[in-house]
């Protein structure tokens, strides 16, 4: 099988442990304690990275994507401010080097406030700060500045014309700091409204950004494409010897009959195969069960 799988953000073993990566706290306690205490639990979090990636290596998992809550409130300093900034950059160098020593890809998926395609100012401002925060915690880690450790973002809303936030997102896409440009990536969407794999060719032409290709998203938003036409468009537009990145679930209403859930919420784990089993590509499961679905999918494929 060519493909490698992994999961996103969360371990539930070691979750239920105590170990977790994204301790964070509410504005009034940010406003009572600031940076010192953002700071404590930064480094507590990236302590704890440390030894997921650990786990993941004892388990044969070499797909990982890393939450984007590291360090609490980071929008509202710089990071170097963090009184123990420099042991958290040692810790997230630590953790780079064993990515590398373990085979393990490691990227992010910055939350959906980010909207390079915004006509708002303000808007596109904040996205390009938080990206800079996402690019400067990966050249911490040491995460090659490639689509190998993507910082992946959907593109935006259409705002009623989607060629105009096609070109809105390459504007902005100039104003990115190198550390993000060369590590961004694109995904398609799972609202018919917003922007298909097929749509989002446009921008890759624009700024040549690679395409993550979502299978569940494509069920919602297909662009009038099939999913092997999609997924081989995408596959397209990563850099030789790269291998793209797909994100991969299924519908929790439909595989299961979860009453009362939109059709586009994931579910708890994955039930069919993973198509195009010969295509060279590494599959984030997005299933809401982590790596316990990883697990599953294994076995039952090892079954079949």
């Amino acid at each position: 099988m060519s493909h490698r799988i992994g999961y996103a953000c969360i371990n539930t073993e070691l979750q239920d442990k105590g170990v977790q990566t994204s301790r964070g706290m509410i504005r009034r306690t940010f406003d009572a304690k600031g940076i010192a205490y953002a700071s404590e639990l930064a480094l507590q979090n990236v302590t704890d990275l440390k030894k997921i990636l650990e786990w993941n290596a004892r388990n044969d998992i070499n797909v990982f994507r890393i939450t984007s809550c590291l360090v609490p409130w980071a929008s509202e300093f710089e990071l170097d401010q963090m009184p123990d900034y420099e042991e958290i950059s040692a810790t997230l160098g630590s953790c780079g080097s064993f990515a590398v020593e373990s085979a393990q890809r490691l990227s992010f998926h910055p939350g959906p406030f980010n909207c390079l395609s915004s006509d708002s100012s303000r808007v596109v401002q904040n996205t390009i700060r938080d990206l800079r925060i996402h690019g400067e915690i990966s050249d911490m880690i040491g995460l090659p500045r490639s689509p190998m450790s993507k910082i992946n973002v959907h593109l935006g809303g259409r705002f009623g014309d989607g060629d105009r936030a096609i070109n809105n997102f390459a504007r902005s896409f100039e104003l990115l700091p190198v550390s993000v440009q060369t590590r961004l990536t694109l995904e398609n969407d799972d609202r018919p409204n917003l922007f298909s794999t097929r749509d989002l060719m446009q921008a890759h032409k624009l700024t040549g950004v690679p395409i993550v290709h979502d299978f569940h998203h494509h069920g919602f938003c297909d662009g009038g494409w099939s999913q092997e036409e999609a997924l081989d468009a995408a596959m397209s537009t990563w850099p030789a010897g790269i291998r793209p990145v797909t994100h991969y679930s299924e519908s929790a209403a439909n595989v299961e009959g979860k009453p009362g859930m939109r059709p586009n919420a994931h579910s708890d784990y994955v039930y069919s195969k993973i198509p195009f089993p010969n295509r060279q590509i590494d599959v984030v499961i997005e299933a809401k069960a982590k790596e316990k679905a990883v697990f599953r999918y294994r076995a039952e494929s090892e079954m079949t």
